[in-house]
């Protein structure tokens, strides 16, 4: 290690050196999703929102409101808030505290507002602590035996596809769902934004819609639509009732549902998944 640091740090080629700067970064390159996941789950970033705009707080203020009493707890998040706040994710200033030594002081960067939660209550927090969920990333480990052997990751670490599991999982079924409902309700207002070919649709089928809540969307903006919002069974089953939305279950693999326009969305991202 000592070695390799040398020729990182010592080469008088400065193309070199940065070249071995950018490999360390990827050698380190799962530390930084792993961080942001804690401070998700640790409501990090929202203690910081609700201190109000501008606001910078330092750990010690942090841990105060944190249900923990373990004395090295600020020191912990220090290291944890220094680190995103090197990836820009955080500002950072360092202010002389009352007995003369430096402190950090942490406040939001502006990337930051998309992980704590707006004025619908989502963020893109769930789909982190789904992508990050251990379910998805023991499937990471057999990327290498697929190449070798064939086969889908996923599949053989749970001998199942992606979209089935959740029913067998309803720990992951429900952090599957939340990340769909943080991460749809986000996407689908910015489109109908902007958006206006919905305007003349008399029958919108949602493939692989979830539990409803684009059509929902969709739907209450134009209420002439009407929506059928199809999905397998399973999610089926928990979507809750929507004026002019029809749940209806299946496999769109066999067939779907006819309707005037079949809406996709970035979910199928998921088939592909590993």
């Amino acid at each position: 290690m000592e070695s390799s640091a040398r020729t990182c740090y010592y080469h008088e080629d400065g193309g070199e050196e940065e070249q071995c700067s950018n490999a360390m970064q990827l050698v380190n390159s799962s530390v930084l999703p792993m961080v942001m996941q804690a401070a998700v789950e640790l409501d990090l970033l929202e203690f910081i929102a609700k201190a109000g705009p501008g606001a910078q707080l330092s750990p010690s203020e942090i841990a105060s409101q944190m249900p923990t009493t373990i004395p090295g707890a600020p020191a912990m998040l220090d290291r944890i808030l220094r680190l995103l706040a090197s990836y820009s994710v955080l500002t950072c200033s360092v202010v002389d505290a009352d007995d003369g030594h430096p402190r950090r002081l942490y406040g939001l960067a502006p990337v930051a507002k998309y992980f704590v939660r707006n004025e619908d209550g989502v963020s893109l927090g769930p789909l982190m602590a789904l992508l990050q969920d251990k379910v998805f990333m023991d499937s990471w480990y057999a990327l290498k035996d697929a190449v070798l052997e064939g086969g889908i990751p996923f599949n053989k670490v749970h001998g199942t596809h992606a979209f089935d599991y959740p029913a067998r999982d309803p720990r992951f079924n429900e952090v599957f769902n939340k990340a769909m409902i943080n991460h749809t309700t986000i996407v689908i207002k910015r489109i109908l934004e902007s958006y206006e070919g919905f305007e003349h649709l008399k029958q919108l089928v949602d493939v692989g819609g979830g539990l409803g809540v684009t059509l929902n969307m969709i739907t209450s903006k134009y209420p002439t639509i009407r929506g059928i919002n199809f999905d397998l069974p399973h999610v089926i089953q928990h979507a809750p009732h929507y004026p002019g939305v029809e749940h209806v279950g299946g496999d769109m693999f066999a067939s779907v549902p006819k309707g005037d326009v079949h809406f996709y969305e970035g979910k199928f991202e998921f088939c592909r998944y590993p």
